[in-house]
C-alpha cells in the first residue's frame, strides 16, 4: 500500500521516515515549542497514520478523511506526549490517533447508538477475546455472558449496535464474470411461490363472484367492516349480508 496509494493528496510512497534517535531529538525540540520540529515529527509519522487507518478499512468510511482525523489525533500525541514516561512515542500515539477516528465514525454515523450500549459491546468484544485466549476457540453467547455476569439478550444487542450496516448489494462471491449479491442470499419466508400461487387463485375465484358478492367480501374482508355496516351501506338487511358472505365465500374455496 504505501509504493501506490494517494491519500488526502499525498504520495504514501514519498512519505518520510524518522529514526529513533531523530524523534527523540525532535520531540524535545517540539516540547519547547519549536514549531518547526513539530512540523518535522507530523510529516515524520504520517506512516503512523496510515497504517491505523487501514485498521478501520472494513467500516466503509473514506479513508481521505480518516487520515486528515488521524493527522489531529498524531497532532493532540505530539502536543501532548511526556517524555519523562519512557515509554515509546507510537505506543501513546496510536490509541489517540484511533480514539480520534472512532470519534468521528461514531458523530457522523448517522444511526446512533448510546455510550452505554456502545461501551457494552466493547467490553464483550474484550471478554470474547480474552476468553478465545483461555478456551482455544470461539466461546459461545452463553460463556461470554457468564463471564461478563450480563443478560444474552444485552450483549447480542450491543454487538448488533456497532455492526455496520451492509447493502443487500454488496458481492459475496464473483468469479470474474457473475456476482452473487448478498440480496440473492436473502430468503422471503413470506412470499413463497405457494403463496403466489394463492393469491393469483383467490383472485380468479373473486372475479367470477356476481359484483354484490364481490363487494360484500370487499367490504368485510379486505375495509374490515361488520356486517351491520355493511348492511347499511348496500341497503339490505345484516341477515342476507350474512347469508350472501357464507355463500360467496364456499364459492371461492370450490373455485381454489
Amino acid at each position: 500500500m504505501y509504493n501506490k496509494v494517494d491519500i488526502s493528496g499525498i504520495n504514501t510512497s514519498n512519505l518520510s521516515v524518522l529514526s529513533a534517535e531523530e524523534k527523540q531529538e525532535l520531540l524535545e525540540k517540539a516540547s519547547k515549542g519549536d514549531k518547526d520540529a513539530r512540523n518535522r515529527l507530523i510529516n515524520g509519522n504520517l506512516r503512523l497514520v496510515l497504517s491505523v487507518v487501514q485498521g478501520f478499512a472494513c467500516r466503509g468510511e473514506n479513508p481521505d478523511d480518516l487520515f486528515q482525523v488521524g493527522c489531529i489525533g498524531l497532532m493532540k500525541a505530539i502536543d501532548n506526549f511526556d517524555l519523562s514516561l519512557n515509554v515509546k512515542f507510537s505506543t501513546y500515539a496510536v490509541p489517540l490517533i484511533a480514539g480520534e477516528m472512532r470519534r468521528y465514525i461514531r458523530d457522523n454515523n448517522s444511526i446512533r447508538v448510546s455510550r452505554s450500549l456502545r461501551d457494552l459491546a466493547y467490553k464483550t468484544l474484550q471478554t470474547r477475546e480474552e476468553l478465545s485466549g483461555k478456551l482455544q476457540r470461539e466461546p459461545t453467547i452463553e460463556e461470554i455472558s457468564t463471564a461478563m455476569q450480563a443478560p444474552k439478550s444485552d450483549i447480542i444487542n450491543s454487538l448488533e449496535a456497532i455492526s455496520a450496516p451492509v447493502s443487500i448489494y454488496e458481492p459475496v462471491y464473483s468469479d470474474g464474470a457473475d456476482s452473487v449479491y448478498l440480496l440473492d442470499q436473502i430468503k422471503d419466508t413470506k412470499n413463497t411461490d405457494e403463496s403466489w400461487i394463492n393469491s393469483i387463485a383467490l383472485t380468479d375465484a373473486i372475479k367470477k363472484l356476481d359484483k354484490r358478492e364481490q363487494k360484500i367480501l370487499a367490504l368485510r374482508f379486505f375495509r374490515g367492516k361488520t356486517q351491520t355496516e355493511v348492511a347499511g351501506e348496500i341497503g339490505i338487511s345484516q341477515a342476507q349480508v350474512s347469508r350472501i358472505e357464507k355463500s360467496a365465500i364456499e364459492k371461492v374455496k370450490l373455485q381454489i
